[in-house]
């Protein structure tokens, strides 16, 4: 048995993921499953996916073994479908239409193992007007209504890195999918195409905002809400040293415990006076520009105000509560985030650091029963 498949690395334990290269979501995704135990071989292109990243430091590949196929050629189309023949679950992420073309789509990957759950991770999806167009994360979730909450009125919306669009639009919604998925395809005998899209997944994340809209409760224009900084006990805030607080004290009895740590009176009922954010919001920006960050952070430390300093990447891993609880970890020499979520009986960890585009192929083909992965295949 391999390190890749050793009992207690997971609770996905056995399960074999294929996954054909790409870029964002899909090995995301990918490493998810492969953090919570699962077997993921990713099947990378001669040459890469171009990205210019050093692989060695490509956490994204963590917790997988390489394979290199090139699937322009029809030994490459056959060692993908030797694969999934032995998959329980296989994760691409090309335009619609293009895993056909290569011959590994789903129902020539199927037609080999019925059970195979196909993932496929698109922008647009794999219908619509705009499924065959080229796109980004950024375009994704514009059309969505999600970007256009982020960010300050009279403003530009904020870019959110591509965090909402291709993880959590994408690379989650595809994890649910194909777990899903799996579970039917083992209750059931029968393998499905799962159409992860990002503009669904992110339209999907929405849905609490979209229940407020309809209720009146939230304005649909950027900076006039509750929860988009348009209220002034929800947002953040700048310090003496050029720092930020994150301050989240919406419920009364937090908001009293934020007036009395920041030293304001005559603030107690500003919280639901609309007409008096204005005033409300000035008074907090003066408070916090008086001090530092380490120094406000002392003052709301250990108490129920929602005051939470805001950190940088590297600044992150430090934190104590994060360490604590060993939020980030250190691998191969790379600081990373540790697996998510935890497990009682079969916690998740990182194994393996990042794959080597072709590190893995004598093992894989050991392991899976592919023999043709190091070999060419013999003539007819």
């Amino acid at each position: 048995m391999t390190e890749a498949t050793a009992p207690n690395d997971g609770p996905l334990t056995g399960v074999r993921v294929v996954e054909l290269a790409g870029i964002g979501p899909g090995p995301f995704a990918a490493m998810l499953l492969g953090d919570l135990g699962a077997d993921v071989v990713r099947v990378d292109r001669p040459g890469g996916p171009g990205l210019g990243i050093d692989p060695a430091r490509d956490v994204t590949n963590r917790n997988k073994r390489s394979v290199v196929v090139d699937l322009k050629t029809p030994e490459g189309a056959a060692r993908v479908l030797d694969l999934a023949e032995r998959a329980d679950i296989l994760i691409e992420g090309y335009r619609p239409g293009v895993a056909e073309r290569l011959g590994v789509g789903p129902e020539d990957c199927r037609a080999r193992n019925p059970r195979l759950v196909y993932g496929r991770m698109t922008g647009w999806g794999q219908t619509g007007p705009l499924a065959d167009r080229a796109g980004h994360d950024i375009g994704y979730i514009a059309v969505t209504g999600a970007l256009g909450m982020t960010g300050e009125p009279g403003r530009p919306p904020a870019a959110p890195a591509n965090l909402l669009g291709d993880y959590a639009g994408g690379s989650l919604y595809l994890v649910v999918g194909v777990l899903a998925a799996l579970h039917h395809a083992r209750a059931t005998g029968a393998g499905q195409v799962v159409d992860a899209a990002i503009v669904d997944g992110t339209a999907h994340l929405t849905a609490m905002i979209h229940g407020m809209l309809a209720a009146g409760a939230w304005q649909d224009r950027r900076g006039a809400n509750l929860l988009d900084g348009g209220c002034p006990y929800y947002g953040t805030y700048g310090t003496a040293d050029g720092g930020h607080m994150a301050v989240g004290a919406l419920e009364p009895r937090f908001y009293a415990e934020f007036l009395r740590l920041l030293d304001l009176t005559g603030l107690e009922g500003a919280h639901a006076d609309v007409a008096r954010w204005p005033e409300l919001r000035a008074r907090v920006a003066e408070r916090f520009a008086s001090r530092t960050r380490d120094e406000w952070t002392a003052v709301f430390e250990g108490t129920d105000a929602c005051v939470a300093p805001v950190l940088s990447l590297r600044e992150a891993p430090h934190h104590p509560h994060l360490a604590a609880r060993s939020t980030f970890t250190d691998h191969a020499g790379i600081t990373q985030p540790a697996p998510a979520p935890r497990f009682s009986a079969t916690p998740a960890t990182v194994r393996t650091g990042p794959a080597r585009p072709g590190a893995d192929t004598e093992d894989v083909a050991r392991d899976w029963g592919v023999p043709g992965l190091v070999s060419p295949p013999s003539n007819p």
